[in-house]
This record gives structure tokens, sequence and C-alpha cells, in this order.
């Protein structure tokens, strides 16, 4: 199928760029990757490849003319036969017959005349760009430096300007389609439009709509120069309808990858309905979730389970309490959990039947355990329920992982619950077995 062959758009604020010279003749044989020309613009010169196997046909711009990005300049074709009256690609259909009158579908699907929006090349190698959303409607004004919508390509999400002042008079693409980069998806008309026109981007195939939808040569407006569009990082997010996302998260690679180092999944926004496509702000929301939204995401607990003798422990309790400077077995205990679980410094909850104690653990050192306010916010909570008479507990994870501590005649039975979004099981594990240590051998807990 025959190819069209554009001018791209090489930097940020090109309108036009100059073909330096051409490195095939029309008929040559052409293949994906081969030079096809250069082109220069105010800040770069660089060289254009093929982006598919045939021959250059219908060569319409020579060595040093100046083109408005995003207009054909030439097509790789089946054959080396020039099919400048083909209607293929972004070709122009053949020009009604004057003479007959445009149907009433055909004048309510006429394109607004006006300055022509195309999809812009992000990317060298990009042939297409996903409409993620637009941020303005049919009939909208809108500033130059307005967002007027957001595209997404394989390495990026960028929301991309108006260029122009004007009223959107048509959008001709929807959210959610891949798009060809060069075709033409908006209008923007000096006035306000009487008649605005929206529909999708196959709706008459790939023809630009300024040529493909003209009933009449007379009613066919000359062609404005496609207005290159400057492109801006994301700032805030649209009111407007967001694109179908068929079950993709739409997230720019540096979102993707902060999420992956964090621990992060992007899912957990899906599932509370915030607006895509995600940018780095996002992930404070993300981070927040656990808390605000935790009996709809995630909230899966997990348990484990152990028993060491108590008489080690007994022990060792009896002398610290006596000559090391802690003043309650509690004390002891959450120091042992924090230094267990890497939250030394830190602060962890321990609750009897009888009384609760919130502690600062600021070092491993027995005598630096500190009671403090009991509304901190804790990283550990201890449930000592050893002078009951329950023997197994699970009292479900309460924003911070659980220890709970029963007995026997015997054994200490520990017992973790945590949630999977607050530690991996492999971490669990670890520091559960490094707590049932020290309790076991309380003097590895000095070494």
């Amino acid at each position: 199928m025959p190819l069209d062959v554009i001018m791209p758009a090489l930097g940020m604020a090109q309108q036009t760029g100059q073909i330096i010279a051409w490195h095939k003749k029309p008929g040559d044989a052409v293949a994906e990757g081969d030079v096809l020309f250069e082109v220069e613009t105010d800040k770069a010169a660089m060289e254009v490849e093929a982006l598919g196997n045939g021959f250059l046909t219908d060569v319409i711009a020579e060595a040093g003319a100046d083109v408005p990005v995003g207009e054909v300049i030439a097509r790789i074709s089946d054959t080396p036969e020039s099919r400048s009256s083909a209607q293929t690609g972004n070709a122009p259909r053949p020009i009604a017959d004057a003479s007959k009158a445009p149907t009433p579908e055909e004048e309510d699907n006429a394109v607004p005349e006006g300055h022509t929006v195309i999809m812009p090349t992000l990317g060298m190698a990009q042939d297409t760009g996903l409409l993620v959303s637009w941020q303005k409607n049919a009939g909208d004004a809108v500033a130059a430096d307005d967002v007027l919508f957001e595209v997404e390509t394989d390495k990026s999400t960028v929301e991309v300007n108006a260029g122009i002042d004007g009223f959107v008079a048509a959008l001709l693409a929807e959210a959610g389609e891949d798009v060809p980069v060069g075709q033409s998806i908006a209008i923007i008309s000096q006035s306000k439009p009487e008649k605005t026109l929206t529909r999708s981007a196959g709706a008459s195939g790939s023809a630009p709509p300024e040529a493909s939808e003209a009933p009449a040569e007379a009613e066919v407006p000359s062609k404005a120069p496609a207005t290159q569009l400057s492109l801006q990082p994301s700032k805030q997010k649209s009111s407007l309808a967001q694109a179908p996302t068929n079950g993709r998260i739409l997230a720019s690679p540096k979102v993707r990858r902060l999420a992956l180092e964090q621990g992060l999944d992007l899912a957990s926004l899906v599932k509370v309905g915030h607006p895509q496509p995600f940018h780095v702000k996002d992930l404070e929301v993300l981070r927040a979730l656990p808390r605000r939204e935790a009996a709809a995401i995630q909230k899966v607990t997990r348990h484990l389970k152990a028993g060491v003798p108590r008489q080690g422990w007994n022990a060792f309790a009896d002398w610290a309490v006596a000559t090391a400077g802690v003043h309650e077995e509690q004390a002891l205990l959450a120091g042992f959990a924090a230094a267990s679980f890497g939250k030394v410094p830190g602060v962890v909850r321990l609750e009897t039947p009888e009384q609760t104690w919130v502690y600062a653990v600021s070092s491993l050192r027995l005598g630096q355990i500190e009671k403090v306010d009991p509304e901190s916010v804790v990283d550990l909570c201890v449930h000592d329920l050893r002078s009951t008479c329950i023997e197994t507990a699970q009292l479900g994870a309460d924003g911070a992982p659980v220890l709970s501590l029963t007995k026997t005649d015997e054994n200490l039975i520990l017992t973790l619950e945590f949630e999977d979004v607050q530690m991996s099981a492999s971490k669990a594990i670890s520091a559960f077995s490094d707590f049932a240590g020290r309790l076991k051998q309380p003097l590895r807990h000095l070494l």
C-alpha cells in the first residue's frame, strides 16, 4: 500500500523545513531505512529515512524548497509509475464536478476553513501517536498557549498546545485513536464557527479533511500551512472525558520507572477511577491510596505464625529491667520488634488488654526506648496477650504490620499480620524470623 512522505517536525517551534537534497530520484527503488532526503530547520539538519519498501514517486517539492510541516512531499508506491491521481494514503481525492450540488450529508461533513492541526512528530521513528484526550471541545475558544490535546507515543505522553488563537471548528479524530503522524486532527478558525464538525480519524479514510470532504472545487478552502504545535510537560488534568484505554495503563516511561522503583502499582489508580494518563504528580495520590482507599484497593491480609521457648526471653527481660535501664518489659518488646523489622529509628505501639504504650525506638541500645505521644503515627503494632488465656490471635493489620504475642505452658506463640501493600512476603518472612530468633536467643540483640 502506498505510503506518504511528509515534511517532519524536527523542532518544538518548527513551522517549515527546507529540503537540502534528495538522496533518491523519482522511480528509484527504496527500502525501509534508506535515506530519502535531507531537511534543514533553523536549528538542525537531518537525514529522513523511508518508512517502508517500494518506489519513490510523486515528488512535488524540489531541493531548496521550504515546505510546511506535515505537508505531503512524495510517496513510496508499489510501482515506479506516478500515482498522483490515486486515492491512497493521504492523497487528495479527485475534485467533484462543480456543477453537481453537494448532498446534505456532504454539507454536514464539510470541513470548516481554518488552520490545520496535525498529529505531531515526537520522535524520529514515530509513525503514529495515540490521541489520549481532547482538552477542548468543538466550538470552544482557544488561545495559542492553551493545551489542545494529549498524545502518547511509545516513549512519552505530552500535552500539545494549540499554537494559534481562535475557535475549535473541527475535531477530526477521537480520543483513543492511533493517528498517523502528519494527519489532520483539528481545524482552528479565526472566527466563531456557525457549525462544527466532530468525527473519528477513520471516518473518511486517511485523506486530509481539507481535500477529502470538499463537495465541489468552488468550496475547497485554500490549504493553510499546518500549524506546528509546541509541546510542554503536563500541568492539570482536564475535566473532559478521558480516552478509552482498552485495558492499557496510560503513563509516561518516567512514571512507570518511578512506580517500579518505589514498589507502587499504577493499577490501583485505575481501580479508583483516577484520570489517565498518569504523570509524576499522580504518584503522590498513589502513595496515599492505602490509607484513603484501604477498603477498595488490595486489602489482602497475610499471616505468619511461630513458636519459641519462653524461658530464654523471661530471664533476659528480668535482667534488662533490673540492670540495663529498661523501665518495663513492654519497652523491651518494642525495641526488639523495631530492630527486627528495620524500623530503627521508628515508633511502635504496644497494647495489652489493660494499657497502651507508644514508644520511640531511637537506636538498638536497650536504654534508648522512650514513651511518646499516644497519637503518634506508628510503624509497627504489637499486641501483648500473654496475660490472657488466648492462644491464637488474628486481629488484622491496623495501618501497619501487627505482631501478636500469646503463650502456652512452655512457648511464646508469635503471629504476624500484614497487608501486601505494606511489605512483600519475602521481607515479612525475613523480619518475622529475625524477631522470633531475638526472642529465642535475646543475647543476639546485644551483639
